[in-house]
């Protein structure tokens, strides 16, 4: 599979009127591969594995936010970045997850050719499926450089989706509260 995707990648590079044995070009074949190698790497984990594997048993059944999780990925239209900061909050049903899972699982899908829309779902589903939360919030803060490098070239805009399940979308209060806590100051200091 290697060899087929560097081979590709030379013949973009000559269709785009490079010249693929030219020194500074000779290795970019290999290094493009291994950069998508892990820029895609979210399709060989496994969301059961990395979530079940942490579930303790628990009587909080308060909100527990993981905020500012920075993350990275490819649009799935472009094959350019996209990224930004992901806020997950759930309510624990009887069981809480290890809070480093939480970025874990934003990472395996973010390490997929991915649009934001379904990025925010996908974390959502994922954490109210395998944690079996009362409730779940996602929102995802993100730049697109297929908005900034080409098309309509608008630097430094953001893009903003939510996804909210069980209590965040039923219950206006645990909504409320999520929405504060997300864009509240930081409070923490070391």
């Amino acid at each position: 599979m290697q060899k087929k995707f560097e081979n590709c990648v030379k013949t973009i590079l000559e269709l785009i009127g490079e010249n693929p044995q030219r020194e500074g070009l000779l290795k970019t074949p290999t290094r493009i591969f291994k950069t998508y190698e892990f820029l895609t790497s979210g399709y060989k984990q496994d969301i059961d594995e990395i979530l079940n594997g942490a579930l303790f048993e628990s009587s909080n059944n308060e909100m527990i936010l993981v905020r500012d999780i920075e993350f990275y990925s490819l649009c799935e239209h472009h094959l350019l970045p996209f990224f930004g900061r992901v806020h997950v909050a759930y309510i624990p049903n009887s069981k809480v997850v290890g809070l480093s899972k939480i970025p874990r699982l934003v990472e395996v899908f973010a390490r997929r050719l991915q649009i934001q829309e379904q990025l925010t779902e996908q974390i959502a589903d994922a954490l109210m499926q395998n944690v079996g939360a009362k409730g779940v919030g996602v929102v995802i803060e993100a730049r697109h450089m297929c908005i900034e490098m080409r098309g309509i070239q608008k630097a430094n805009s953001t893009t903003s989706t939510s996804a909210l399940r069980g209590l965040f979308l039923k219950n206006e209060k645990t909504r409320e509260e999520f929405f504060t806590l997300i864009n509240s100051p930081k409070q923490v200091r070391f």
